[in-house]
């Protein structure tokens, strides 16, 4: 890898905080396509169904947006859509405009395919938790994406069961032990939860939560902190709590897991704010049981929560357009007929703080309809939305947890033994792909 894309990522790496000057900045102001000139036509890719509802919007706007056309290009989503991107990017042929989940924003900008949009977003940043706008700037001057949608994580638990056993809702995670125990010894056939090792973003969520910061640089180099002590605590307190036996070790979205859920086997559930659309499906008999609270805390002075989920709208350093793309996503996601529309059409829970109090997010979710201040109260945790900490190789941790924790998970065996599996290989591919690494 050349040593100049090298230190444009490590520039650019999350947590740390440099002036412009350090960064090989893409300049997003010096094309010819801005706003104010002749007609643009833009292409965004995109996953979001309904996408090409909500930029109808925009294409039958007024004045400025009326001589800028954009035009939805819909692609998978997750890595797929990450390769694709690059793939274009090296022939020089990257769209206008990509949805990129926050995680592979840090991939993008090292390999150059994102443009710095800081000077073209106008006060976007005010529309947006700190915690939240960090994962578009990695932690710098910069400006990488506008955010569009989050997953502030949250505690689910059936309402009605927890008042049949007696249970209290936990404050936090040794109240959460503690009330596992407890509903094991009153109904020994019914599990608090489980912990599922086929979903990397969950187990991230929970770590970040704790505080943990799996990339950060140390000059030149990264340094990899998956097995650091605030993710050893999310580790070992799983682990016992599956050695123990008082939680299930099966994984989620499986037809078990559904019927666990529908039948009142499994009586709560460590999401995030999406989590009523799945419910929906996979616990159709218990509408209206569930109520929502927030995460349970490492200590009681504490009020923070991971995130699970979400993605941003970035410009690409291949955009003959960038200053008309940048007010393009800046209006996306921060204009109040846009969130809505992207709430009614695409079912997202926005990154903008003033819509989440608005429009669709006036009433609870129809499958919490007896939670009337669903909405309120996960507007107020999405406030507590922890900083990120993501690198070029998320995917090679990601890969590796399914993996190590899956054997794990069903063997009941030791999850920081895992944890350090993790570690090892996230370490050893960012030297293979020419990186330096602080040990």
């Amino acid at each position: 890898m050349p040593n100049t894309k090298r230190r444009r990522l490590v520039a650019s790496a999350v947590a740390v905080t440099l002036g412009a000057t350090a960064l090989a900045a893409c300049g997003s102001s010096d094309d010819d396509g801005g706003s104010s000139s002749g007609p643009v036509s833009l292409t965004y890719w995109t996953w979001t169904p309904g996408m090409d509802k909500v930029v109808d919007l925009w294409n039958k706007g007024p004045g400025k947006q009326a001589r800028i056309t954009v035009t939805v290009k819909k692609q998978a989503s997750g890595d797929t859509l990450v390769t694709k991107i690059l793939t274009a990017h090296k022939a020089g042929k990257a769209p206008d405009l990509v949805q990129a989940e926050y995680q592979a924003l840090p991939t993008l900008v090292s390999n150059d395919a994102l443009a710095d949009i800081a000077k073209d977003v106008g006060d976007a940043k005010s529309k947006f938790a700190d915690g939240v706008w960090q994962q578009t700037t990695l932690g710098t001057d910069a400006v990488y994406a506008v955010p569009q949608d989050i997953g502030p994580m949250m505690f689910y638990y059936r309402a009605d069961l927890f008042e049949k056993y007696g249970l209290t809702v936990p404050a936090t995670w040794e109240q959460f032990a503690d009330t596992a125990r407890e509903l094991k010894k009153k109904a020994p056939d019914t599990d608090l939860t489980t912990f599922s090792a086929n979903d990397s973003g969950l187990f991230a969520g929970l770590a970040q939560q704790a505080g943990a910061r799996w990339w950060t640089t140390e000059g030149q180099k990264w340094k990899v902190g998956i097995n650091d002590a605030a993710t050893k605590k999310v580790a070992d307190f799983w682990g016992g709590l599956v050695k123990e036996g008082v939680i299930d070790n099966q994984p989620m979205y499986t037809p078990a897991w559904n019927k666990a859920l529908n039948t009142g086997q499994q009586i709560a559930w460590v999401s995030a704010v999406w989590a009523p659309g799945t419910l929906t499906t996979a616990a159709p008999d218990t509408k209206g049981k569930w109520a929502m609270a927030p995460l349970p805390q490492w200590s009681n002075s504490e009020n923070v929560t991971g995130s699970w989920g979400g993605s941003s709208t970035a410009v690409t350093t291949d955009s003959a357009h960038k200053e008309a793309a940048a007010e393009f996503a800046a209006w996306l996601n921060t204009d109040g007929d846009a969130l809505n529309a992207l709430a009614k059409e695409s079912g997202i829970y926005p990154a903008s703080t003033s819509a989440q109090l608005s429009g669709a997010f006036l009433t609870p979710p129809d499958y919490f309809s007896t939670q009337a201040d669903f909405y309120t109260l996960a507007s107020e945790i999405a406030k507590t939305t922890a900083p990120s900490a993501w690198g070029p190789n998320v995917n090679v941790a990601y890969t590796t947890f399914n993996d190590a924790f899956g054997a794990a998970a069903k063997n009941k065996s030791d999850f920081s033994a895992a944890l350090d599996t993790m570690q090892a290989d996230t370490v050893a591919d960012l030297k293979k792909q020419g990186f330096e690494v602080s040990e």
